[in-house]
């Protein structure tokens, strides 16, 4: 009767092991393939260098926006948009310094001071303009953080009209999202 129990016993604990060793390769596998996204040579959390400042009212930057590549593209990708936003600037009510949509499906990195990539869509940044407007958060505050958000959709590169705002493009992307992912980078002077 003791060998019994003791046979069960084993059986259970053999099965809840492997269970759990399944449970960790499928959990491995998905971590694997996430989509993912970069700022090459800075980790998540990692700070701007002053060329990525603006240019205008002495923040004393070069108005360069910062490298970003992609991994793990997900099945079904038609295009990207890219977004960067301060969700410190003004007050806490937060400041968009880059919208960038329309982005081919084979682009799986933007350089440093990129160019609009033929194809590409730019929305409207804070000045009320287009392209990457670079950080300039006041002089002495803790430094600000600068979500950088890449979306990819189902839709074709031409989908979306030029100058949208991040919120109109958030609303015009809604249903169309496959997967985002995020980096963060920080500014301060």
């Amino acid at each position: 009767m003791i060998r019994r129990a003791y046979v069960g016993a084993a059986r259970r604990m053999i099965s809840l092991s492997v269970g759990a060793m399944l449970t960790f390769a499928v959990a491995h596998a998905y971590a694997a393939e996430a989509f993912t996204l970069s700022s090459p040579g800075l980790a998540d959390g990692g700070t701007l260098e002053s060329t990525h400042a603006a240019s205008a009212n002495n923040c004393g930057g070069g108005n360069v926006s910062p490298a970003l590549q992609w991994r793990n593209v997900p099945a079904g990708t038609k295009s990207y948009a890219v977004t960067i936003f301060d969700p410190d600037g003004a007050k806490g009510l937060g400041i968009v310094h880059w919208v960038l949509y329309g982005i081919a499906s084979s682009v799986t990195a933007l350089g440093e001071g990129a160019a609009p990539l033929p194809g590409s869509v730019a929305g409207t940044n804070r000045t009320g303009g287009p392209g990457y407007y670079g950080p300039c958060p006041p002089v002495g505050e803790v430094p600000h953080h600068y979500v950088v958000q890449i979306y990819a959709l189902d839709l074709a590169p031409d989908a979306l009209p030029a100058g949208l705002t991040r919120d109109a493009l958030l609303a015009a992307m809604k249903d169309h999202v496959i997967a985002a992912t995020s980096t963060v980078l920080r500014y301060g002077r």
